[in-house]
This record gives C-alpha cells, structure tokens and sequence, in this order.
C-alpha cells in the first residue's frame, strides 16, 4: 500500500455544508477550493484559441494525430469523442490505450482532451468523450443526469477502442476527472476489462447530492431537497419549463465564495470556457443521482491497480482518501503539493504527468 505521509487533512475553510449541498447537490460543477497560490500555466504553456478547424480550449499538439469519431452505448445513444494518437506509433504492432472522463457538467474539449492529448504525447493511443445526455453526444433531453449511462459510456469507449487495429484490447486504461473518475471507478468495479484506473480531483457526485461533504447523511436535508424535486416534476408534468441548476455562477461580486470563485474562473473565462459547457443539468436528475454510490465495491477492482490523485488544499480531497481507504491492493494515493481541485484541471505544471505514465506504464505493460 502506497500512501504520502504526513499531509495536512482537508478542511471546509469556513464553506457550510449548507452551502456545499446548494452547490454540489443539485449542480452541474462540483466546487473546489480557490488556490492561494501563485497561478501556473495552462494547457501546455500557451494561451489556447479555438479556431474554425479546432474547438479545444487548449493548443493543438504538432506531435499528435487527433480524430473525431462516434460509436453508441449499450443504452442505444451515439456518443461523440476525441481519438488522439502518437504520430510516431509504430503501426505493426497493438498499443494500450486509455479512456478519459471529463468533469460532471463539462465535455471533452476541456480538461478530458487536454488529459488525453497529452498522454498521447507519452505514447498511449487516448479517447476523449462527452458523456451521454452532454456536449456532442446523444441522450434526450440534454443535460440530465443518469448514473447508469455515465457509467456505461466508459465501457462504450472500451468497446470503441477494443475494435481499433492499434489498440491491444488487453491492455485499456481509464482516467477519470473530478465526476468522471466517480463514474470511472464505478466502470471499473464492473468492467474487468478495464486494466487499470487513476482518478484525478475524484468527486463522488451521489454522495455529493446525498450529503456533500458531511461524515454522515442527514436524512432529514435529504427527504427535504428529495420534497422539492418531486414537486418540481408534478410542475414539469403540468407544463412548467423544465428546472435547471447551474453549478457555476455567471457573476462573481466580492461577497462570492472562494469555491465560486475557483469555478468561475475556470468555466466563465476563456481559461476554460466553452460553449457546450454550460455546467448546467436539470434539477429532477439530483434524485436519481442520490442512489449512485461510487465506492461500494472498489474491492471488485483488486488485482487490477488503482491510482487517486488529489491535491492537497482540494476540498474534494475527502472523496481520494474515502476511496483510498474502501479500495483493496493494489492502491495509491499521491498528494500534489500546492493544488487545489480545479488547479489539475489544466495547470500542467502541477498535474503529474510522469506519475501517470509511469504508472499506467507498468500497469498496462
């Protein structure tokens, strides 16, 4: 068991489980804290542009082949997502290859495409994809929340990956950001084809409707906000417009939270910005979401190795070490020095790029 001693445990610094529940348990974004530190660069060291032949928010790699592609779930919805390969790739023979999920409510232009690019630069054959209900894939009416479809894209993308000449389809990665290492995990615990899985920024997003950050569940909050859903749906079911939450504010004031802060300047500002992100997803899908439990059966994934990646001033550093402790052998947990939640988003002087491949290298050898 590998494990970095001497951390400092996280805190709320002052944010209410009020308001994590209003920010968390019905929304789109999860929050993090805002880093105190000196901001690093973003996406590979330059200021990225979309351009009309490239929509990513982060620069185009001059080393890497990339492709749009689109293959369906079990679930019948057409999924869209990015397919990045080495342009050195020796082609005569099969190559592992890893599956990255983006942040609940983001999409693959994002943070997911960044991740599966660069890993791409490091030799693996990447898929980046939008989730179902969200961005360029399929799944009516968007932005609703499904745990089971969240789940089952990840082996989708197996599924996709497994037919292409390049990959060697015993040698299938997952890497999960923020809610997409939630839903990877949970693919994993399922899907033994999955060889191995990191997860960065890891949010449980059930237990984020269910309690937020609380050690316990408060049943009585719960059966509350669970009243205002189903009432919103008798609406819906009435002819009221459909209730959307948003998990990232459109104004900041100087009275705004540093988690409202962190998110803004991430979704709301052309570090991150895009279009089809809106981190919005419809109010009723937080009563399903509830029933979504991430680490129940981590212990199904053993002997397959698992990596949680986490900074050490994140407020979602709860979520790595719960996991890390529910997890069976093989398991790490790695504390980024100097990172909050949304900096391993896009700041590649703080995301651990050689702990990655390092480990997905021994792993998926």
């Amino acid at each position: 068991m590998k494990q970095i001693k001497n951390i400092i445990k996280p805190t709320n610094l002052g944010i209410s489980r009020r308001n994590i529940l209003k920010l968390v348990g019905v929304s789109a974004a999860v929050p993090g804290l805002m880093s105190t530190f000196n901001i690093p660069a973003f996406g590979q060291g330059a200021s990225p542009k979309q351009t009309a032949d490239w929509d990513k928010i982060f620069p185009k790699s001059d080393r890497v082949e990339h492709q749009k592609v689109s293959f369906s779930n079990r679930l019948g919805i057409t999924l869209v997502a990015d397919l990045y390969m080495p342009k050195n790739l020796d082609r005569s023979r099969r190559h592992p290859a890893l599956v990255v999920g983006h942040p609940y409510g983001g999409v693959k232009e994002q943070t997911s495409g960044l991740y599966a690019q660069t890993m791409a630069e490091r030799g693996f054959i990447t898929l980046a994809h939008d989730a179902s209900y969200n961005g360029e894939s399929g799944g009516q009416p968007h932005f609703t929340a499904s745990p089971e479809a969240f789940v089952e894209d990840f082996s989708a993308a197996v599924d996709f990956l497994g037919t292409r000449p390049q990959v060697d389809c015993n040698r299938i990665g997952v890497i999960g950001v923020c809610g997409g290492g939630g839903f990877g995990l949970a693919a994993a615990e399922i899907d033994p084809r999955i060889k191995a899985i990191a997860t960065v920024s890891m949010y449980d997003i059930g237990q984020g409707q269910r309690q937020g950050l609380a050690e316990t569940l408060d049943k009585a909050a719960l059966k509350k906000s669970l009243e205002k859903i189903a009432a919103q749906r008798w609406a819906e079911v009435d002819g009221a417009e459909r209730a959307m939450a948003t998990g990232t504010p459109e104004v900041i004031t100087e009275s705004s939270s540093a988690v409202e802060k962190e998110f803004y300047d991430y979704y709301r500002t052309p570090r991150g910005q895009h279009p089809r992100s809106t981190t919005a997803m419809a109010l009723t899908g937080a009563a399903p979401m509830s029933l979504f439990w991430s680490f129940e059966h981590l212990d199904w994934i053993s002997p397959r190795p698992v990596l949680f990646i986490t900074g050490d001033h994140a407020h979602s550093r709860i979520f790595s070490e719960h996991a890390f402790k529910k997890a069976s052998e093989p398991k790490e947990l790695y504390i980024v020095p100097g990172a909050g939640h949304v900096d391993l988003y896009d700041r590649v002087n703080l995301i651990p790029w050689d702990k990655l491949q390092s480990f997905f290298n021994q792993d998926l050898a």
